[in-house]
């Protein structure tokens, strides 16, 4: 028998079991919860302790960010709106650490002219205090952005922002202005203030989904070339980063090629929902919703959420997942506000 190449070794370790679901399968574990106090879309949230504070929102139609924050409390089923987000901003990236919110980036309005204007501000938010404060600004100015924690530190991966010779990252994106979308990861020490640029995302990108699974970072989906969906393409490449090695690697592709995902991460497992994407034959909502196993390479196509969605908002509380807010059509139809405040749950767990 003729012995088998490297390369072919490496295509076999990369190569993806897909256990799926029965085609178009709906699960009545899937419930509706308490929507949020008003529709919002292009959120995100994080959890401390059986609380699930979502923050951000865009105002469409005038351009702006909303900056909203909102905390739901999982054990009365209740939202409580809090105090706007300092600066506000919507695809801004948040990740929970040591009780504390940190928010990072996104992208916001400029007076007198539409456009999404990438900002590298980094904010705390304490949920105890229900307030605010500003930390070191990120080195990059970014939106769309997705940030984890290892070991104590931040890292904040990919994003998009302006490609303009002579300007500063913070030119706002609009249609007519050229846009770059960054594999760029910067870590972020709490206990210092202070930032360090790390080896980029192989694959850059935006609107993407990033989990941690035992100290590893996994980045899956998302959009490549710019950040609007009218002028972008998708992927379904999931790649893995060590922190401790600073080397990324190819590990394969998920089930559904979809930007503007959300998901959350569970006993091991990372589970991701909603997205969108658009081509000349259609708009294209998601509803898929899938889990990844990185340890075997292994992903399970599980019952779909019961209304598709993108730019919502996911996390775990427990073992039970959350999906809220969000659009629930491709972005661009003339007349027609598609954000939505519904909030549903299915029990991971049981």
């Amino acid at each position: 028998m003729k012995a088998l190449s490297g390369g072919m070794l490496a295509a076999i370790a990369a190569f993806v079991v897909f256990q799926a679901a029965p085609a178009g399968a709906q699960d009545a574990r899937w419930q509706m919860a308490k929507s949020l106090p008003q529709p919002l879309g292009e959120i995100v949230g994080a959890v401390v302790g059986k609380k699930w504070y979502v923050m951000g929102g865009y105002d469409g139609i005038n351009v702006q960010a909303q900056g909203v924050v909102t905390e739901y409390d999982s054990t009365s089923d209740s939202w409580t709106v809090k105090k706007n987000m300092l600066v506000p901003a919507h695809h801004a990236a948040a990740v929970e650490l040591g009780g504390k919110i940190y928010v990072f980036g996104g992208f916001v309005g400029r007076p007198g002219a539409k456009g999404w204007g990438p900002i590298a501000n980094a904010l705390l938010y304490d949920p105890a205090a229900d307030s605010w404060k500003e930390l070191a600004p990120m080195p990059t100015a970014r939106g769309s952005a997705n940030a984890v924690v290892v070991d104590g530190k931040i890292f904040v991966i990919g994003g998009a922002h302006a490609n303009i010779p002579g300007k500063p990252v913070t030119e706002p994106l609009w249609v007519d202005v050229p846009a770059i979308v960054t594999g760029a990861v910067e870590e972020y020490d709490p206990a210092t203030n202070t930032w360090r640029s790390r080896a980029p995302m192989p694959t850059g990108r935006n609107h993407f989904f990033a989990g941690v699974v035992d100290g590893k970072i996994y980045a899956i989906n998302g959009r490549l070339g710019t950040s609007f969906v009218t002028m972008s393409d998708v992927t379904d490449i999931v790649e893995e980063y060590d922190p401790k090695t600073d080397i990324w690697r190819y590990v394969g592709r998920s089930p559904t090629k979809r930007g503007d995902v959300a998901g959350g991460v569970y006993n091991g497992r990372i589970y991701v929902t909603g997205g969108e994407y658009e081509e000349p034959r259609g708009k294209v909502t998601f509803w898929a919703f899938e889990s990844y196993d990185p340890k075997a390479n292994f992903w399970q196509i599980l019952p779909h959420i019961q209304i598709a969605r993108h730019g919502g908002a996911a996390a775990f509380i427990g073992s039970d997942f959350h999906a809220a807010g969000g659009s629930f059509q491709s972005d661009g139809m003339p007349g027609i506000f598609s954000q939505m405040a519904t909030h549903e749950v299915y029990p991971v767990g049981k």
